[in-house]
């Protein structure tokens, strides 16, 4: 239960029964009243506009109004106390009881706490990653793979009918160099002497277990093949290979997507024709000539003629090359054909992680989908900053098998997925990211990933512990759902469960905002809260869990205890990350 949303509801029934009562004029219109978080904790637990927002149109003052209402909510069972703020703000006080039974509701749904229908079952594709298929995926790529991911994975537990995609990029000069390439490794892989890698080709050593595959497989029969046979032979071959590496670095990431779209496929099926005949019978393309491009000196301009798109219809600053001078398609032709196809498929609502050097392409792709959905279709683009990665403070030398990168792969080995995947969700999408490989393995509070673990892996200790030294107490769902919350009445505790209340609002938020960060920040605050009572405890006897002498109060903890490791490893989920047991 999202608690905001709760008592939203809640203020409308009591506005519409003083509505009932003749105190307010009927008809009041409620979409601007609000229930949210007060800014300062300390002035209460749901804080609302509704007296600032109703009374002109009520022809009341606003804290008049405030005062009418206050004292009627604070007649409703879960508030403890109702007071007006400022002009007219109410601040209300919810009950203990309100408070401790939250952790009914926890316990009951499991790690699927937090869960919403939000989404109402409504079709969404999420495309991420889609690097081209000409090399190892590097760590740059582990930002877009694990945004993406845990994005998917927020907005169908907010009630999205989510398809996770990968587009190859397996047309176009890319993955004709990658044939070229992979074709001077085959020969090599033959025993020739191929002598320095030529430029423009692709030199990383990856290539060479590419090379040898293909040997192994043609053996020398390719030799002696005019390129216009083996050209194509290699590159499927290539691209096969590649995308093999690239599915199973995803994997060891923790990342199974449901789709792998070609771009070749779509190409050959005459996806571009149609989408240029599409924009034909509406009269969105034509033949002109672009201005030169900004800073650009007119003496370096060749203006020439151009079948254009008319983007600047759709909200783009300038009108899109559809083909260019020689007749051939332009990528974003593919792109167009590409999210067209993406739509015909049911997703009207699409997203795509991007690196944030694609920024100057969002306006014309936003453009292009309304232009091929005629309106009914809408493209979020989520930009994901470079992450640098870092060795005690120091930047971290090339990879020698990638030749210019590190692979994710070589993350991945050193630091497991699941510190890479939480790390990388630490900061927003669009903020630079620094991942030090020393850093993330501390045992610190300055280490999110360790601290979140850490108060995931001290609940089951404690739950280990009693069931050791005190067996009698029931730790299934039908003996935690009969413990005594209302014995759990310190600040301390109460401060808890007030957190761990949150994550269906952070749940909806995230999925809102298209923000999976949000996890990870809300996951850490909700640790630190656990700490702080463990850390409470040990100063003080008679807070601690396990207490011999009292074991309802040890009942009521245990079941504390165990919906905060219910809620950490519903928020971990979400992040692709596994609650270890033991630290």
């Amino acid at each position: 239960m999202n608690i905001f949303n709760y008592f939203s509801q809640k203020i409308n029934v009591v506005i519409g029964e003083m509505q009932a009562a003749g105190e307010v004029p009927p008809n009041l219109d409620l979409q601007r009243v609000s229930a949210e978080a007060p800014r300062d904790t300390n002035h209460g637990d749901v804080a609302t506009n509704a007296a600032l927002v109703l009374s002109k149109a009520a022809g009341m003052n606003p804290r008049a109004f405030a005062e009418m209402l206050s004292a009627r909510l604070a007649l409703l069972p879960d508030v403890s106390a109702s007071e007006v703020a400022g002009p007219g703000f109410i601040n209300l006080r919810l009950s203990n009881l309100f408070w401790q039974e939250r952790l009914r509701e926890i316990i009951q749904a499991g790690t699927d706490y937090g869960s919403c229908e939000l989404g109402g079952g409504r079709k969404v594709n999420v495309e991420y990653v889609s690097a081209n298929p000409t090399g190892p995926l590097t760590v740059g790529h582990a930002r877009g793979a694990v945004v993406g991911d845990a994005l998917a994975a927020i907005l169908e537990k907010a009630g999205y009918d989510v398809c996770r995609e990968y587009y190859i990029n397996d047309a176009g000069t890319q993955v004709d160099t990658l044939a070229q390439s992979a074709y001077l490794r085959y020969r090599e892989a033959l025993g020739e002497d191929i002598g320095e890698i030529p430029p423009g080709f692709y030199p990383g050593d990856y290539l060479k277990d590419v090379g040898q595959a293909l040997a192994e497989a043609e053996g020398d029969s390719l030799v002696t093949l005019p390129e216009a046979e083996w050209f194509p032979r290699v590159r499927s071959f290539a691209i096969d290979a590649l995308m093999t590496e690239v599915r199973n670095n995803l994997a060891a990431l923790g990342i199974h997507q449901d789709e792998f779209s070609s771009e070749r496929a779509l190409v050959a099926a005459g996806g571009v024709e149609e989408v240029a005949s599409f924009l034909k019978a509406r009269g969105l393309i034509y033949e002109g000539v672009l201005e030169p491009p900004k800073g650009m000196k007119p003496d370096d301009w060749e203006p020439r003629p151009q079948t254009l798109f008319r983007s600047t219809d759709f909200g783009d600053d300038v009108d899109r090359p559809l083909k260019k001078s020689d007749g051939t398609w332009t990528y974003f032709a593919g792109d167009m054909a590409y999210h067209l196809d993406k739509f015909r498929r049911g997703y009207k609502l699409q997203i795509d992680v991007w690196g944030a050097d694609h920024g100057g392409y969002i306006k014309r792709m936003q453009s292009a989908v309304k232009a091929l959905t005629e309106g009914q279709g809408t493209l979020h683009i989520v930009l994901c900053q470079l992450v640098k990665l870092l060795r005690g403070g120091d930047p971290v030398k090339m990879s020698k098998r990638a030749g210019t990168f590190i692979t994710l792969q070589d993350v991945i080995d050193e630091v497991g997925k699941d510190a890479l995947r939480f790390i990388m969700l630490t900061r927003k999408s669009d903020q630079h990211l620094e991942f030090d490989l020393e850093k993330v393995m501390e045992q610190s509070r300055e280490n999110p990933v360790f601290y979140v673990q850490y108060a995931h892996a001290r609940c089951r200790s404690v739950l280990r512990h009693a069931a050791s030294e005190m067996p009698e107490i029931p730790q299934d769902t039908v003996g935690m759902l009969a413990a005594p919350y209302n014995l759990l009445t310190d600040p301390e505790e109460l401060a808890l469960i007030k957190v761990m209340a949150g994550w269906p609002k952070v749940v909806e938020g995230a999925a809102e905002a298209y923000e999976p960060h949000r996890v990870a920040f809300y996951l850490y605050d909700l640790a630190a809260a656990f700490h702080q009572l463990w850390n409470k405890g040990r100063d003080d006897a008679q807070l601690r869990f396990l207490l011999d002498d009292q074991p309802e109060l040890t009942r009521a903890r245990l079941a504390l205890v165990q919906a905060l490791a219910t809620v950490i490893a519903s928020g971990l989920a979400v992040m692709g990350v596994e609650p270890v047991e033991e630290m």
